[in-house]
């Protein structure tokens, strides 16, 4: 019924520390209004991948992004991000 929880041991500083499989590598936590948004950094068996989550009183969305096509994305939101600067310049 239930899937084991897979561990996978990290090496660095002498330490064995042991960390489950679907916890982030790193993370991120943004509070906005009334939502959340956590951007985590995971990895699996294909790779690294970027995942976005939008909490909003309990309900989730979520993205996955691949560590291929981030830097795309990380552009793209550069580019609103100066339009938006752009268009409160001319106000």
């Amino acid at each position: 019924m239930f899937e084991e929880e897979e561990e996978e041991e990290e090496e660095g500083n002498g330490s064995e520390y042991k960390r489950r499989r679907d916890e982030p590598l790193y993370t991120e936590k943004i509070f906005s209004d009334r939502k959340v948004f956590f951007v985590d950094l995971k990895s699996n068996d294909r790779g690294r991948f970027l995942k976005i989550t939008e909490d909003v009183r309990g309900r989730r969305d979520t993205i996955m992004v691949p560590e291929e096509s981030l830097q795309e994305l990380i552009d793209a939101l550069q580019n609103v991000s100066d339009y938006l600067k752009n268009e409160d310049s001319e106000d």
